[in-house]
C-alpha cells in the first residue's frame, strides 16, 4: 500500500487509487495504488494518474452545486468538475457523488461525465442515477484543436450541436478555463456565448468548461 502524499494547501483534491476499473477485481490483494491529493492547476493530473496505473478514481469529496458559493468553494468546485472531465476523457473509471440541484437540467449538463456512484437532492435519486448511465457514452460533449481552430461536438441533448471556435480571444478563453476561472476576468462577449450555449456553467464568480479535451475522433466524424 501507498501512503498518502502530504498535502500542500487546505483545498488540495483528495482521490484514491485503483489499478482496475472493476470493483471486484479491486479486492484482490495489491490493487490499491494508494491515495493522492492534488494541487494546484488539475491539467496534468489526469494524465499522471493514467501513467501512475490508475484504472479507477475515487474522488473523496462530495461535489455539493447548489446554494450560494464563496470564492475558494466555487474554484474548488470547477477544478474538481475539470478533473472528472479530464479523467473521463481518458476512459477512467471514476466513483464520485454530486448533489446537481433538483431540476433535470441541473444534471443532464453533466450527463457527459463519467457517471456518479450517487446523485444527490433530486426527487428521484436512482431513477436519475439510471438514466445517467444509460445515456451514458465516452466523447459526448468533447472538443479538439485543429490549425487555427477548435471544435466542439455536444451530445448532452441528445442531438448533436457542433460549434466551430476560430475567433483567437475566445480560443485564449478556453484555455484560460482549463481548471475553470473567474468570469470577470475573461472577455466579455466570450463568457456571453458560452453560458448561452451551455458550454460553461457559472458556480458562483467562476466558471466550468464543460467539454472535455481529446486528441482525436473516437469514430469517423460524421458519426460523432
Amino acid at each position: 500500500m501507498t501512503a498518502a502524499a502530504a498535502s500542500t494547501t487546505p483545498d488540495a483534491l483528495r482521490v484514491t487509487l485503483w489499478r482496475d476499473y472493476d470493483r471486484a477485481a479491486c479486492a484482490v490483494p495489491g490493487m490499491l495504488i494508494g491515495s493522492r491529493h492534488l494541487d494546484g492547476p488539475g491539467a496534468g493530473h489526469a494524465r499522471s494518474l493514467f501513467d501512475s496505473g490508475a484504472r479507477r478514481v475515487v474522488v473523496a469529496d462530495p461535489v455539493d452545486l447548489t446554494g450560494p458559493m464563496d470564492d475558494a468553494r466555487a474554484a474548488r468546485t470547477v477544478r474538481t468538475l475539470s478533473l472528472i472531465g479530464d479523467l473521463t476523457s481518458l476512459a477512467l473509471a471514476v466513483d464520485w457523488t454530486v448533489r446537481p440541484g433538483p431540476a433535470p437540467h441541473d444534471w443532464r449538463r453533466l450527463g457527459h461525465l463519467h457517471p456518479p456512484t450517487a446523485v444527490l437532492g433530486v426527487p428521484d435519486p436512482q431513477g436519475v442515477l439510471s438514466e445517467w448511465r444509460r445515456g451514458y457514452y465516452i466523447c459526448k460533449c468533447v472538443y479538439r484543436r485543429g490549425p487555427g481552430f477548435l471544435q466542439v461536438r455536444d451530445r448532452r441533448y441528445r442531438e448533436l450541436r457542433r460549434f466551430t471556435i476560430d475567433e483567437p480571444h475566445y480560443q485564449e478563453a478556453i484555455e484560460a478555463l482549463a481548471d475553470g476561472a473567474r468570469a470577470e476576468d475573461l472577455p466579455a462577449d466570450a463568457v456571453e456565448d458560452f453560458l448561452r450555449e451551455d458550454l460553461a456553467v457559472r458556480f458562483g464568480d467562476h466558471l466550468w468548461w464543460a467539454p472535455y479535451r481529446v486528441g482525436r475522433w473516437p469514430q469517423a466524424q460524421m458519426v460523432i
